[in-house]
């Protein structure tokens, strides 16, 4: 934002709120200091219509109303009961909690508005303490590039269209819905509503839809019904009735199907034990199955055994076929996408936020520079444009005073005659919410005061008014079962009492069991799962560890000892750590096998004919895209490298070996 264009913002937002009528566009035109710059009618009005619009999603509330008694021309005006932050005192664990809750949202979409709503409420003397409770890290992700219009459009009470692809379907359909709210469940984000094509209540994941979504501007806003829960529409299907699967596995491998058995019987032949699994799908239990090969052989039911076979035999048939000789099969690493550098904070919000906690403390340069995580240049260079605005008139009366020479020189703040500004600007909906939902996330996460939760909540509510109305229509649980839960609270006692945890961990990438000793660092929540992060000591390294992948967790009468050089992981771009010695996998998928794209990070997408894709695939384990590729059977095949669909073929030719020797 250009100082010209702050500073004519700056002198609408005094002019609005020093008035008392309506003002017409011509009495601003002509009175507010910048708006003479433009050389016609219509230049004005594109100029005043970006104003309106960027200050509006500040927070400032620009009403409009009849200029006069004699004219139908609209008027404008800012009400500054409707502009100023209603009161809000933290005590200290609530100001913990409150910036945990805006920590949530630091690497997501929304980060920004969680940003400025604390700067806002510090603005308003609020003691927001971000950087409380180092220990623990809720991130919340928002990867679906549908998700910030889908979002805007449930604020904005706003209908949608889209193209949505669901599970195998070859081709996108479009789709129409009215948008009731926002879910987040396991770490996927969902929006439910009202779908007009169906003319029922309908979920879609945003991982789903294709291209862009369309923003219904025009027509009548969404009414939301009064029975409508979110949450309920998102997991209102009913569950389908259990069946149990009876499956011999071999002596310590299939952990993962361990952990999920109703009952193991141990030795029933030399190095098999017998497994009672329960499933509700019969398709989605035989990937299951085949991703663990010979390891693993159903004895019942006959069907689920049939299916298992008829899978490995796709998954044979695909790793033998010859490979296309296109380009990007060559397994080699592909060029990396461009990241979105962050957006710098707006000048005018920072004026509208510096003003109000100026006159309201006794600080200096460098105290504002801190409270605002600014560089005291940028400070100064802010201090130096306030001077030159004020009411319309523009003399030295008028103006507000600021001695930039005693900020410069010696680091003391003087401002005058800024009463106009003097209250904090009020939040707006997307900053509200952005700290009611990241404080819900807080609820999954021990260590955090539930009574300290309740209180700031209700306090947030009463200071943001309307504007945290939005978070009635977002709801965000991380759903983790008694076990996980238990290991969390175990491994949140050893972090408080500093001592050193034993872990029996289950690779991520291999059907592997290690021994761990960590040092905890901190518990993190994000992509739906819940994380230890500590120094292992098998790998004297900082690692993570899902806490659903711990079998099991000792707490050790050893003092932990986290080397004074280990930092934490920089979660910005997930819970996944990329290195230069990562293989590069290529896929080709069937439809049906798209959702690999939504589970796992692929950094290269390409549509293929029929509505299948190429994936390139990034992972310091090939042998564990081999049991993807055998999950996935008929759906996928492995392009590149070529020793590793060599290895998918063995593996699947040796597991259909093994059924027909079990009879």
């Amino acid at each position: 934002m250009s100082q010209e264009k702050t500073e004519r913002q700056l002198n609408l937002v005094i002019c609005l709120l020093s008035t008392r009528r309506y003002l017409s566009a011509q009495e601003i035109r002509a009175t507010v200091h910048g708006y003479g710059k433009a050389d016609s009618d219509a230049a004005f009005k594109r100029m005043f219509e970006r104003d309106k619009k960027e200050l509006r999603a500040a927070g400032i509330p620009i009403d409009m109303g009849g200029h006069d008694a004699f004219s139908e021309e609209d008027g404008y005006r800012i009400s500054r009961a409707d502009y100023g932050l209603e009161p809000i005192e933290l005590l200290p664990d609530e100001a913990a909690v409150l910036g945990l809750a805006a920590r949530a949202w630091r690497h997501a979409a929304l980060g920004g508005a969680a940003a400025d709503a604390l700067l806002k409420l510090r603005a308003a003397g609020v003691p927001v303490d971000s950087d409380a409770l180092p220990a623990i890290t809720p991130v919340l992700g928002t990867d679906e590039p549908a998700f910030l219009a889908v979002w805007q459009a449930v604020r904005d009470r706003r209908p949608v269209g889209f193209d949505y692809r669901k599970p195998g379907a070859p081709e996108p359909e479009p789709r129409e819905l009215e948008p009731w709210g926002v879910v987040n469940l396991r770490g996927r984000w969902y929006v439910a509503g009202y779908d007009r094509d169906r003319g029922e209540r309908r979920v879609f994941r945003l991982g789903r839809i294709v291209g862009e979504v369309r923003v219904h501007t025009s027509g009548p806003p969404v009414q939301v019904p009064a029975d409508a829960s979110v949450r309920s529409v998102v997991r209102g299907r009913p569950a389908e009735p259990e069946r149990p699967a009876l499956l011999r596995v071999r002596a310590d491998t299939a952990h993962g199907l361990r952990r999920g058995a109703r009952r193991i019987v141990p030795g029933v032949d030399p190095g098999w034990d017998l497994l009672e699994y329960p499933f509700t799908d019969e398709a989605v239990l035989a990937e299951e199955l085949a991703s663990y090969g010979e390891h693993v052989l159903v004895q019942s039911p006959e069907e689920v055994r049939s299916a298992v076979v008829a899978h490995l035999r796709g998954a044979a048939r695909n790793a033998s076929a010859p490979s296309d000789a296109d380009a990007g099969a060559s397994g080699e690493a592909p060029a990396e996408p461009a990241r979105r550098g962050a957006a710098s904070s707006e000048q005018l919000r920072r004026l509208l936020m510096l003003v109000p906690y100026a006159l309201s403390h006794d600080v200096r340069v460098a105290d504002v520079a801190e409270h605002f995580a600014l560089p005291e240049k940028q400070v100064l260079k802010d201090l130096s444009l306030l001077w030159m605005c004020g009411l319309p008139g523009y003399t030295p009366g008028d103006l507000i005073e600021v001695d930039v020479e005693a900020a410069a020189e010696t680091g003391e703040i003087i401002i005058g005659n800024a009463d106009t500004l003097a209250a904090p600007l009020r939040l707006t909906a997307d900053e509200a919410a952005t700290l009611v939902v990241g404080m819900e996330v807080l609820r999954d996460l021990p260590g955090v005061d539930s009574a300290a939760l309740e209180r700031v909540g209700e306090k947030l509510r009463k200071a943001a008014g309307t504007a945290v109305a939005l978070a009635d229509s977002v709801d965000v649980r991380v759903e983790l079962d008694e076990q996980v839960r238990d290991i969390q609270r175990r491994a949140a006692s050893a972090l408080d009492s500093g001592q050193r945890l034993h872990l029996r961990y289950l690779s991520g990438y291999e059907d592997r069991v290690s021994e761990r000793e960590v040092d905890p660092m901190r518990l993190v929540l994000q992509d739906g799962h819940a994380f230890l992060e500590g120094w292992c000591r098998l790998r004297e390294d900082v690692r993570l560890f899902r806490l659903d992948r711990v079998l099991d967790l000792t707490v050790l009468p050893v003092a932990a000892r986290v080397p004074e050089g280990a930092r934490g992981r920089d979660l910005g771009g997930g819970v996944l750590q990329l290195s230069g010695d990562d293989t590069y996998v290529v896929l080709d998928l069937e439809p049906a096998a798209r959702w690999v794209t939504e589970d796992y990070l692929c950094t290269r997408v390409a549509e293929r004919p029929g509505g299948g894709l190429r994936v390139t695939l990034r992972t310091p384990a090939p042998a564990w895209v081999s049991r993807l590729a055998l999950r996935l059977g008929p759906g996928a095949r492995v392009v590149a490298p070529a020793e590793l669909a060599q290895r998918v073929h063995d593996e699947a030719e040796r597991a259909l070996a093994a059924y027909a020797a079990d009879r």
